[in-house]
């Protein structure tokens, strides 16, 4: 079950299908503009293939960024770029990912960052 804690007060959803993580997690923003998250995963993350399945989602739908394992070995943070349809697009396909295999996570910490220009793929980082 997905648990999502954001950052700018709007509490916590127990709701696990893939459009409300996706809303949660993405947040507001217009629909062509490209925005940059910084995320923190906190839970079952680490040893489950989270950063190369994120990987692999992300560049499927057009995402940048990157994702590393953290040394607490509890939480993963990612950078994720693109636009609203494209992190909506990334959550949607990193839940079907994990639809037979369902892992527990929070996403811990969720801010806006200025996008990165010039990024050309998202990758994993060590």
């Amino acid at each position: 079950m997905l648990h999502t804690d954001t950052t700018d007060g709007r509490g916590s959803s127990d709701d696990s299908s893939p459009t409300s993580a996706a809303q949660d997690a993405a947040g507001m923003g217009a629909t062509g503009d490209v925005r940059r998250l910084r995320l923190v995963f906190r839970g079952e993350v680490q040893g489950v293939g989270f950063r190369w399945t994120s990987s692999r989602c992300a560049n499927s739908v057009g995402c940048t960024g990157w994702v590393r394992n953290e040394p607490d070995w509890q939480t993963v943070t990612m950078e994720l770029q693109g636009t609203q349809e494209q992190i909506s697009a990334f959550f949607g396909a990193f839940a079907h990912a994990y639809a037979r295999y369902p892992i527990e996570y929070v996403i811990d910490e969720k801010e806006d960052i200025p996008p990165v220009e010039c990024e050309p793929d998202f990758r994993v980082r060590y």
